[in-house]
């Protein structure tokens, strides 16, 4: 089983928000982990907000937000009109007010990457869904009990 979104949202800081209201909605609906919609949640916003902090709108001045989900993974993706510098995850000091977006995806994904298509740039990141008890063993997905937000 498996399902994909794509959503055009204004190029504003408020398509966080709904970006993350769509995505988490949409998840809990499928009976995905709730561990797992918070870390693809928190993935997607900072794709988000890195692309409208430092990339360019697409040509119909909005941008684009994906997801893929299937029953092992959930697959998020921010595109965007592209920048002037290539996405990377910074090792900003402790006192930098910024930088750590990237290395939060680093972080929770399994695995994140950079697609270049024409004028186009995806920054794309691939959360795990599936709940491993103790010894390795898959357990049954419990419905996610909270309001997205």
């Amino acid at each position: 089983m498996s399902a994909s979104s794509v959503v055009l949202l204004p190029y504003a800081p408020s398509s966080v928000a709904v970006a993350r209201q769509r995505l988490c909605s949409d998840l809990q609906e499928r009976g995905v982990y709730e561990t797992a919609i918070d870390d693809a949640v928190l993935v997607v916003s900072e794709l988000l907000s890195n692309a409208l902090r430092h990339a360019h709108p697409l040509p119909s001045g909005q941008i684009r937000v994906s997801w893929h989900w299937t029953e092992e993974q959930v697959e998020v993706a921010v595109s965007d009109g592209g920048a002037a510098t290539e996405p990377r995850a910074g090792r900003p000091t402790l006192s930098s007010l910024g930088g750590r977006g990237l290395g939060i995806v680093e972080y929770l994904a399994s695995t994140w990457g950079v697609r270049h298509e024409g004028d186009i740039t995806t920054v794309w990141a691939v959360v795990t869904a599936v709940n491993t008890v103790g010894n390795g063993h898959v357990s049954t997905p419990e419905p996610a009990l909270r309001e997205c937000g």
